[in-house]
Protein backbone atom coordinates (compact mmCIF):
# COMPACT_ATOMS: atom_id res chain seq x y z
CA UNK A 1 0.00 0.00 0.00
CA UNK A 2 0.75 3.53 -1.16
CA UNK A 3 1.70 5.62 2.19
CA UNK A 4 -1.15 8.48 1.96
CA UNK A 5 1.34 10.91 4.46
CA UNK A 6 4.46 11.09 6.17
CA UNK A 7 2.82 10.33 9.40
CA UNK A 8 1.00 7.43 8.01
CA UNK A 9 4.63 6.20 7.28
CA UNK A 10 5.60 6.71 11.14
CA UNK A 11 2.82 5.51 13.01
CA UNK A 12 2.81 2.08 10.45
CA UNK A 13 6.47 1.71 11.90
CA UNK A 14 5.43 2.32 15.28
CA UNK A 15 3.26 -0.44 14.93
CA UNK A 16 5.51 -2.68 13.55
CA UNK A 17 8.06 -2.28 16.35
CA UNK A 18 5.56 -2.50 19.72
CA UNK A 19 2.45 -3.85 18.13
CA UNK A 20 -1.22 -2.20 17.78
CA UNK A 21 -1.98 1.35 19.31
CA UNK A 22 -4.94 2.17 21.20
CA UNK A 23 -7.16 5.02 19.65
CA UNK A 24 -6.00 7.92 22.08
CA UNK A 25 -2.69 7.29 20.98
CA UNK A 26 -2.83 7.16 17.41
CA UNK A 27 -5.76 10.52 17.95
CA UNK A 28 -2.44 12.23 19.59
CA UNK A 29 -0.22 11.28 16.98
CA UNK A 30 -2.39 12.85 14.63
CA UNK A 31 -2.95 16.11 15.81
CA UNK A 32 0.04 16.76 17.80
CA UNK A 33 3.07 15.01 16.67
CA UNK A 34 6.09 17.36 16.42
CA UNK A 35 6.22 17.83 13.02
CA UNK A 36 3.37 16.11 11.17
CA UNK A 37 0.54 16.96 13.40
CA UNK A 38 -2.60 18.39 11.93
CA UNK A 39 -2.65 21.24 14.54
CA UNK A 40 1.12 22.23 14.73
CA UNK A 41 1.44 23.95 11.38
CA UNK A 42 -1.61 24.83 9.69
CA UNK A 43 -4.67 26.83 9.61
CA UNK A 44 -7.58 24.42 9.32
CA UNK A 45 -10.12 27.11 9.44
CA UNK A 46 -12.52 28.44 7.16
CA UNK A 47 -14.02 27.91 3.59
CA UNK A 48 -10.63 27.32 2.26
CA UNK A 49 -9.52 25.44 5.30
CA UNK A 50 -11.26 22.08 6.78
CA UNK A 51 -14.09 23.11 9.06
CA UNK A 52 -16.13 26.18 10.37
CA UNK A 53 -16.67 27.25 13.88
CA UNK A 54 -19.15 29.22 15.13
CA UNK A 55 -17.10 32.99 15.67
CA UNK A 56 -16.19 32.37 12.00
CA UNK A 57 -19.98 32.20 11.21
CA UNK A 58 -21.04 35.39 12.98
CA UNK A 59 -19.98 38.41 14.60
CA UNK A 60 -22.60 38.07 17.16
CA UNK A 61 -21.01 34.80 18.88
CA UNK A 62 -18.19 36.40 19.88
CA UNK A 63 -19.80 39.58 21.03
CA UNK A 64 -22.13 37.65 23.24
CA UNK A 65 -19.49 35.21 25.20
CA UNK A 66 -17.61 38.88 25.47
CA UNK A 67 -20.66 40.06 27.15
CA UNK A 68 -21.39 36.99 29.13
CA UNK A 69 -17.78 37.28 30.71
CA UNK A 70 -18.98 40.70 31.91
CA UNK A 71 -21.67 39.20 33.49
CA UNK A 72 -19.32 36.43 35.53
CA UNK A 73 -17.38 39.73 36.39
CA UNK A 74 -20.33 41.50 38.32
CA UNK A 75 -21.05 38.56 39.75
CA UNK A 76 -17.88 37.83 41.44
CA UNK A 77 -17.69 41.71 42.66
CA UNK A 78 -16.45 43.51 39.38
CA UNK A 79 -12.62 43.10 40.98
CA UNK A 80 -10.26 45.76 39.81
CA UNK A 81 -7.38 42.78 37.63
CA UNK A 82 -9.77 40.35 35.80
CA UNK A 83 -8.20 37.68 33.22
CA UNK A 84 -9.98 36.64 30.16
CA UNK A 85 -8.76 33.49 28.76
CA UNK A 86 -9.62 31.58 25.73
CA UNK A 87 -8.03 27.94 24.91
CA UNK A 88 -7.44 27.11 21.47
CA UNK A 89 -8.14 30.33 19.99
CA UNK A 90 -8.57 29.87 16.04
CA UNK A 91 -7.57 32.78 14.24
CA UNK A 92 -8.61 35.48 17.30
CA UNK A 93 -12.09 36.09 15.88
CA UNK A 94 -14.20 34.89 18.94
CA UNK A 95 -12.07 37.02 20.96
CA UNK A 96 -11.84 40.39 18.65
CA UNK A 97 -15.63 40.30 19.14
CA UNK A 98 -16.19 39.58 22.64
CA UNK A 99 -13.28 42.30 22.99
CA UNK A 100 -15.65 44.76 21.07
CA UNK A 101 -18.72 44.14 23.08
CA UNK A 102 -16.76 44.61 26.10
CA UNK A 103 -15.44 48.17 25.33
CA UNK A 104 -18.80 49.73 26.36
CA UNK A 105 -18.01 48.46 29.83
CA UNK A 106 -14.89 50.77 30.58
CA UNK A 107 -14.52 49.77 34.22
CA UNK A 108 -14.10 45.89 33.27
CA UNK A 109 -11.99 46.85 29.37
CA UNK A 110 -9.36 49.37 31.14
CA UNK A 111 -8.63 46.09 34.04
CA UNK A 112 -8.67 43.35 31.57
CA UNK A 113 -5.55 41.35 30.73
CA UNK A 114 -6.24 38.78 27.91
CA UNK A 115 -4.71 35.12 27.56
CA UNK A 116 -4.38 33.15 24.34
CA UNK A 117 -3.18 29.36 25.12
CA UNK A 118 -2.14 28.34 21.10
CA UNK A 119 0.98 25.89 20.77
CA UNK A 120 0.32 26.34 16.52
CA UNK A 121 2.24 28.44 15.59
CA UNK A 122 0.41 29.81 12.09
CA UNK A 123 -2.42 30.18 14.04
CA UNK A 124 -0.82 32.55 16.76
CA UNK A 125 0.61 34.83 13.79
CA UNK A 126 -3.15 35.13 12.47
CA UNK A 127 -4.13 35.45 16.09
CA UNK A 128 -1.81 38.67 16.57
CA UNK A 129 -2.84 39.70 13.29
CA UNK A 130 -6.38 40.09 14.23
CA UNK A 131 -5.72 41.84 17.57
CA UNK A 132 -3.68 44.00 16.38
CA UNK A 133 -3.61 46.99 18.49
CA UNK A 134 -5.08 45.86 21.27
CA UNK A 135 -2.92 46.26 24.41
CA UNK A 136 -2.75 43.75 27.37
CA UNK A 137 -2.97 40.33 25.50
CA UNK A 138 -0.20 37.51 26.20
CA UNK A 139 -0.12 34.41 24.65
CA UNK A 140 1.08 30.93 26.36
CA UNK A 141 1.86 27.37 25.07
CA UNK A 142 -0.03 25.86 27.87
CA UNK A 143 -2.88 26.99 30.35
CA UNK A 144 -0.70 27.06 33.85
CA UNK A 145 1.31 29.46 32.32
CA UNK A 146 -1.35 31.70 33.14
CA UNK A 147 -1.19 34.07 36.18
CA UNK A 148 -3.62 33.55 39.01
CA UNK A 149 -6.25 35.65 39.66
CA UNK A 150 -9.69 36.21 39.05
CA UNK A 151 -11.01 35.09 35.54
CA UNK A 152 -13.47 33.53 32.86
CA UNK A 153 -12.33 30.79 30.44
CA UNK A 154 -13.35 30.12 27.24
CA UNK A 155 -13.03 27.13 25.31
CA UNK A 156 -15.14 26.40 22.06
CA UNK A 157 -14.25 23.55 20.25
CA UNK A 158 -11.60 23.14 22.66
CA UNK A 159 -12.81 19.58 24.27
CA UNK A 160 -13.35 17.43 20.89
CA UNK A 161 -9.75 17.04 19.94
CA UNK A 162 -8.51 16.09 23.29
CA UNK A 163 -7.83 12.55 22.84
CA UNK A 164 -10.36 9.72 23.47
CA UNK A 165 -9.89 6.13 24.77
CA UNK A 166 -12.35 3.84 22.85
CA UNK A 167 -13.23 0.65 25.21
CA UNK A 168 -15.26 -2.18 23.25
CA UNK A 169 -17.67 -4.53 25.39
CA UNK A 170 -16.21 -8.50 25.07
CA UNK A 171 -17.98 -11.06 26.74
CA UNK A 172 -14.91 -10.95 28.75
CA UNK A 173 -15.43 -7.49 30.13
CA UNK A 174 -13.76 -4.31 28.40
CA UNK A 175 -11.13 -4.36 26.70
CA UNK A 176 -9.14 -1.07 24.93
CA UNK A 177 -9.84 -0.60 21.21
CA UNK A 178 -6.23 -0.65 19.15
CA UNK A 179 -5.53 0.43 15.23
CA UNK A 180 -3.34 -2.04 13.77
CA UNK A 181 -2.40 -3.46 10.69
CA UNK A 182 -3.65 -5.84 7.96
CA UNK A 183 -2.55 -8.48 5.66
CA UNK A 184 -2.36 -5.19 3.29
CA UNK A 185 -0.72 -3.00 5.14
CA UNK A 186 -3.95 -0.98 5.73
CA UNK A 187 -4.62 0.24 9.10
CA UNK A 188 -7.90 -1.44 11.02
CA UNK A 189 -9.27 -1.36 13.56
CA UNK A 190 -9.25 -4.48 16.58
CA UNK A 191 -9.36 -4.88 20.45
CA UNK A 192 -6.53 -5.32 22.90
CA UNK A 193 -5.96 -9.35 23.88
CA UNK A 194 -6.68 -8.63 27.18
CA UNK A 195 -9.84 -6.47 29.31
CA UNK A 196 -8.44 -3.76 31.39
CA UNK A 197 -8.70 -4.84 34.99
CA UNK A 198 -11.78 -2.71 36.53
CA UNK A 199 -13.01 -0.60 34.28
CA UNK A 200 -16.74 -1.76 34.77
CA UNK A 201 -16.06 -0.11 38.33
CA UNK A 202 -15.95 3.01 37.29
CA UNK A 203 -18.68 3.19 34.56
CA UNK A 204 -22.52 4.75 35.02
CA UNK A 205 -24.78 1.83 35.14
CA UNK A 206 -26.22 2.93 31.53
CA UNK A 207 -22.60 1.71 30.00
CA UNK A 208 -22.09 -1.22 32.46
CA UNK A 209 -25.72 -2.75 30.77
CA UNK A 210 -24.21 -2.51 27.18
CA UNK A 211 -24.62 -5.06 24.76
CA UNK A 212 -21.17 -7.01 23.69
CA UNK A 213 -20.17 -5.19 20.78
CA UNK A 214 -20.79 -1.80 22.35
CA UNK A 215 -18.28 1.09 21.94
CA UNK A 216 -17.73 3.47 25.42
CA UNK A 217 -15.50 6.63 24.80
CA UNK A 218 -13.96 8.49 27.70
CA UNK A 219 -11.80 10.70 28.08
CA UNK A 220 -9.14 11.61 31.12
CA UNK A 221 -10.28 14.15 33.47
CA UNK A 222 -7.04 16.56 33.66
CA UNK A 223 -8.20 19.02 31.52
CA UNK A 224 -11.56 19.58 32.79
CA UNK A 225 -10.32 19.57 36.60
CA UNK A 226 -7.27 22.21 36.02
CA UNK A 227 -10.14 24.40 34.78
CA UNK A 228 -12.48 23.92 37.48
CA UNK A 229 -9.51 24.11 40.39
CA UNK A 230 -8.79 27.54 38.58
CA UNK A 231 -11.94 28.69 38.65
CA UNK A 232 -12.55 27.13 42.42
CA UNK A 233 -9.66 28.64 43.92
CA UNK A 234 -9.18 32.54 42.05
CA UNK A 235 -12.83 33.16 41.17
CA UNK A 236 -14.62 32.95 38.54
CA UNK A 237 -16.42 30.69 35.76
CA UNK A 238 -15.51 28.70 32.63
CA UNK A 239 -17.76 28.49 29.60
CA UNK A 240 -16.93 25.20 27.47
CA UNK A 241 -19.03 25.19 23.77
CA UNK A 242 -18.67 22.36 21.79
CA UNK A 243 -20.66 18.87 20.17
CA UNK A 244 -21.58 16.41 22.24
CA UNK A 245 -23.93 14.53 24.30
CA UNK A 246 -25.40 15.40 27.48
CA UNK A 247 -25.85 12.06 29.11
CA UNK A 248 -22.20 9.39 29.33
CA UNK A 249 -23.81 6.97 26.62
CA UNK A 250 -22.19 4.37 24.48
CA UNK A 251 -21.58 5.20 20.53
CA UNK A 252 -18.42 5.34 18.08
CA UNK A 253 -17.99 9.42 17.40
CA UNK A 254 -14.59 9.32 16.15
CA UNK A 255 -14.55 11.28 12.81
CA UNK A 256 -12.42 12.76 10.68
CA UNK A 257 -13.31 16.05 8.73
CA UNK A 258 -11.69 17.15 5.63
CA UNK A 259 -12.51 20.09 3.25
CA UNK A 260 -16.23 20.45 5.20
CA UNK A 261 -16.82 16.50 4.79
CA UNK A 262 -16.68 13.58 6.78
CA UNK A 263 -12.88 11.46 6.22
CA UNK A 264 -12.00 8.11 7.01
CA UNK A 265 -9.70 8.90 9.93
CA UNK A 266 -7.26 6.11 9.32
CA UNK A 267 -6.84 6.96 5.81
CA UNK A 268 -4.76 10.20 6.17
CA UNK A 269 -3.48 10.57 9.50
CA UNK A 270 -2.00 14.16 9.23
CA UNK A 271 -4.01 15.68 6.97
CA UNK A 272 -7.57 15.98 8.62
CA UNK A 273 -9.30 16.61 11.59
CA UNK A 274 -9.64 14.08 14.05
CA UNK A 275 -12.54 14.59 16.36
CA UNK A 276 -14.67 12.88 18.76
CA UNK A 277 -17.84 13.95 20.74
CA UNK A 278 -17.63 15.44 23.97
CA UNK A 279 -18.96 14.09 26.81
CA UNK A 280 -20.82 16.70 28.77
CA UNK A 281 -22.37 14.20 31.92
CA UNK A 282 -18.57 12.98 32.63
CA UNK A 283 -17.06 16.99 32.35
CA UNK A 284 -19.67 17.72 34.72
CA UNK A 285 -19.48 15.03 37.04
CA UNK A 286 -15.55 15.63 36.84
CA UNK A 287 -15.43 19.19 38.15
CA UNK A 288 -17.97 18.80 40.34
CA UNK A 289 -15.55 15.71 41.98
CA UNK A 290 -13.15 19.02 42.55
CA UNK A 291 -15.59 20.99 44.41
CA UNK A 292 -16.23 23.47 41.35
CA UNK A 293 -20.13 24.47 40.35
CA UNK A 294 -21.08 22.89 37.40
CA UNK A 295 -24.18 24.98 35.38
CA UNK A 296 -25.94 22.81 32.64
CA UNK A 297 -25.50 22.50 30.10
CA UNK A 298 -27.77 23.35 27.62
CA UNK A 299 -28.31 23.82 23.77
CA UNK A 300 -26.31 26.68 21.59
CA UNK A 301 -29.57 27.43 20.38
CA UNK A 302 -31.05 28.13 24.11
CA UNK A 303 -28.24 29.43 25.58
CA UNK A 304 -27.65 32.24 22.62
CA UNK A 305 -31.39 33.04 22.84
CA UNK A 306 -31.58 33.14 26.43
CA UNK A 307 -28.47 35.85 25.90
CA UNK A 308 -30.46 38.01 23.73
CA UNK A 309 -29.04 36.96 19.83
CA UNK A 310 -32.04 37.65 18.17
CA UNK A 311 -32.10 40.82 19.73
CA UNK A 312 -28.80 41.72 18.51
CA UNK A 313 -29.49 40.35 15.09
CA UNK A 314 -32.55 42.81 15.13
CA UNK A 315 -30.35 45.63 15.61
CA UNK A 316 -27.50 44.84 13.31
CA UNK A 317 -29.67 44.40 10.40
CA UNK A 318 -31.66 47.32 10.79
CA UNK A 319 -28.29 49.56 10.03
CA UNK A 320 -27.09 46.96 7.43
CA UNK A 321 -27.83 46.93 3.57
CA UNK A 322 -30.31 44.04 2.63
CA UNK A 323 -27.35 41.84 1.11
CA UNK A 324 -25.51 42.04 4.69
CA UNK A 325 -28.95 41.64 6.19
CA UNK A 326 -29.50 38.10 4.67
CA UNK A 327 -25.60 37.81 5.83
CA UNK A 328 -26.94 38.05 9.62
CA UNK A 329 -30.15 36.12 9.48
CA UNK A 330 -28.06 33.56 7.60
CA UNK A 331 -25.74 33.42 10.46
CA UNK A 332 -28.12 33.19 12.82
CA UNK A 333 -30.48 30.33 11.65
CA UNK A 334 -27.19 28.18 11.58
CA UNK A 335 -26.02 29.36 15.12
CA UNK A 336 -29.22 28.16 16.74
CA UNK A 337 -30.92 26.22 14.35
CA UNK A 338 -31.27 22.29 14.19
CA UNK A 339 -30.99 20.20 11.07
CA UNK A 340 -28.46 19.96 8.32
CA UNK A 341 -25.74 22.45 8.97
CA UNK A 342 -27.13 23.81 11.87
CA UNK A 343 -25.23 24.13 15.34
CA UNK A 344 -28.15 25.25 17.95
CA UNK A 345 -28.98 21.57 18.69
CA UNK A 346 -25.74 19.24 18.17
CA UNK A 347 -23.36 21.49 20.00
CA UNK A 348 -24.13 22.47 23.56
CA UNK A 349 -23.03 24.43 26.25
CA UNK A 350 -21.54 24.18 30.32
CA UNK A 351 -20.61 26.27 33.00
CA UNK A 352 -17.91 26.18 35.50
CA UNK A 353 -18.04 28.36 38.32
CA UNK A 354 -16.41 28.67 41.62
CA UNK A 355 -19.41 27.55 44.00
CA UNK A 356 -19.92 31.33 45.20
CA UNK A 357 -21.43 31.80 41.88
CA UNK A 358 -25.20 30.70 42.08
CA UNK A 359 -26.23 31.29 38.65
CA UNK A 360 -24.35 31.63 35.12
CA UNK A 361 -25.91 33.77 32.47
CA UNK A 362 -27.97 31.60 29.72
CA UNK A 363 -27.34 28.50 31.52
CA UNK A 364 -29.89 26.23 34.33
CA UNK A 365 -28.61 23.25 36.26
CA UNK A 366 -31.20 21.57 34.24
CA UNK A 367 -29.78 18.78 32.01
CA UNK A 368 -31.36 18.92 28.54
CA UNK A 369 -32.91 15.91 27.20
Amino acid sequence: MIDLSPLHTEIKRLIRASGPMPVRRYMELCLWHPQHGYYISRDPLGREGDFTTAPEVSQMFGELLGLWAASVWKAIGSPQSFHLIELGPGRGTMMSDALRALRVLPPLYQTLSVHMVEINPVLREKQKATLTGLRNITWHERFDEVPDGPCVILANEYFDVLPIHQMVRQETGWHERVITLDDEENFIYDAAADPTPGFEALLPPLIKAAPVGAIFEWRPDTEIMTLARRVRDQRGAALIVDYGHVRSDVGDTFQAIARHSFADPLKTPGLADITAHVDFDALSRAAEAVGARAHGPVTQGEFLQRLGIETRALTLMQKASHEVSEDIASGLKRLIGGGRGGMGELFKVLGISDPGIPMLAGLSDDKTE
